[in-house]
């Protein structure tokens, strides 16, 4: 398969998905699974992802240096326990990264970083605050696929028209978008609505094994590969990848 370097955006407008747990395990996937040189970029002042795979705080708050061309991201990308994946972790200095893109006046900072970024990496994964401004929209512009968690309701269908109404009013090559149920329970009827009203949606189950990877801190693929979590992880890659080839393979309009 023809390496080809892809940014794929975690978003979601609405916590409590499992944005991060699904942004760090195809992160793991990418690296392990398909082997592709991968960055986990976290843009959420949280860390979540840093937390994830038990990187230690950086006693400086720089994420935001990297932004103003201060420092070069190579200073803050920090390697993972896994060849392949390395991180570019987030922390509290991110709170102001909005308004200074909009001072910055540059809109589409993120993308020229990423393509720097590319140099060096197969895939980026972009682990994005829940937010709709400045920087949502730059992240809507650098993207080559948006996945978009969602809760497997009858509201999840409603959710998504309100993300792909903000992505096209912030770009002028909507990115294509993948929506992902997460944390599936089939015992529950709404869920099970849910599924059956777009079947075509991948599904991420919530199972006790998945939980333990804010424990653990490290990705299912490591502790319990033959869940149905990890199982739903894997598919889920490999239909990214599936993807973002039909997105190479089409040419550009105009």
């Amino acid at each position: 398969m023809v390496k080809v370097m892809a940014v794929i955006a975690v978003y979601s407008s609405k916590g409590g998905v499992g944005k991060t747990t699904i942004a760090t395990n195809l992160g793991w996937c990418s690296a392990q699974l398909a082997a592709r040189r991968t960055l986990l970029w976290d843009l959420d002042p949280a860390d979540g992802a840093g937390f994830m795979f038990a990187l230690e705080a950086q006693r400086k708050r720089q994420a935001r240096s990297l932004f103003a061309g201060d420092i070069p991201a190579a200073t803050l990308i920090q390697p993972s326990s896994y060849a392949g994946l390395d991180l570019l972790p987030a922390d509290s200095s991110l709170r102001e990264l909005d308004s200074m893109l909009l001072r910055m006046g540059q809109r589409h900072r993120i993308a020229m970083l990423s393509k720097q970024l590319a140099r060096s990496y197969d895939r980026l994964i972009l682990d994005c605050p829940l937010v709709l401004n400045e920087l949502s929209a730059q992240v809507m512009r650098a993207a080559t696929l948006v996945i978009v968690p969602l809760p497997p309701s009858p509201l999840s269908a409603r959710a998504l028209d309100h993300v792909v109404e903000e992505i096209r009013r912030h770009t002028t090559r909507p990115p294509p978008i993948l929506p992902v149920y997460s944390m599936v329970d089939r015992r529950r009827s709404l869920h099970l609505e849910a599924l059956a009203a777009n079947p075509a949606w991948p599904a991420i189950p919530m199972v006790s094994s998945l939980e333990q990877c804010a424990v653990q801190r490290r990705p299912i693929g490591t502790f319990a590969p033959r869940t149905p979590a990890a199982l739903a992880f894997g598919r889920l890659w490999e239909g990214i990848e599936r993807k973002l080839a039909q997105i190479t393979a089409t040419p550009a309009p105009g």
